[in-house]
């Protein structure tokens, strides 16, 4: 069982970028490196402050996972890719959708793992935008409960 979900403070962010730099290598694969650097300062100067954030702890007191909502939708969720597996990334999302009203989320249609994780917690492909927000060919799924 996973530790008990907090919201992470802006003394965290630069773990949470640790854990999401980590994790979208390890399954971000279409990613260029370029891509990767260009999103880093976006997520600590836009993304994280901009969003309600949750979070679980590993033993050490370091954030392990979190995740990132908004407006009824899942708009990030990166989880180590060391604890892969463990359920951090599952107690996230029903914590996303139990308490917060979370029924929505977007993925990245390269990305098979998270889409199987996503289908597996009851969300349904409702349709396919061929390019991501900043316009570029990543293809995005479009996802729902349901």
């Amino acid at each position: 069982m996973p530790n008990p979900i907090e919201t992470p403070a802006s003394a965290d962010f630069p773990r949470m970028l640790e854990v999401w730099e980590a994790a979208v290598r390890a399954t971000h694969d279409f990613l260029e490196e370029a891509d990767i650097q260009l999103l880093k300062p976006l997520l600590v100067e836009q993304y994280f402050p901009q969003l309600q954030l949750s979070g679980i702890r590993a033993a050490d007191g370091r954030v392990v996972g979190f995740l990132g909502f908004a407006e009824g939708k899942v708009e990030m969720l990166f989880v180590d890719p060391l604890a892969h597996g463990t359920g951090i990334g599952k107690a996230l999302l029903r914590d996303a959708i139990e308490r917060l009203g979370a029924t929505q989320v977007d993925v990245n249609e390269q990305n098979p793992k998270a889409l199987g994780f996503y289908l597996s917690q009851g969300f349904t492909v409702q349709r396919r935008s061929p390019l991501d927000d900043g316009g570029r060919p990543f293809p995005i799924l479009h996802l729902a409960l349901g």
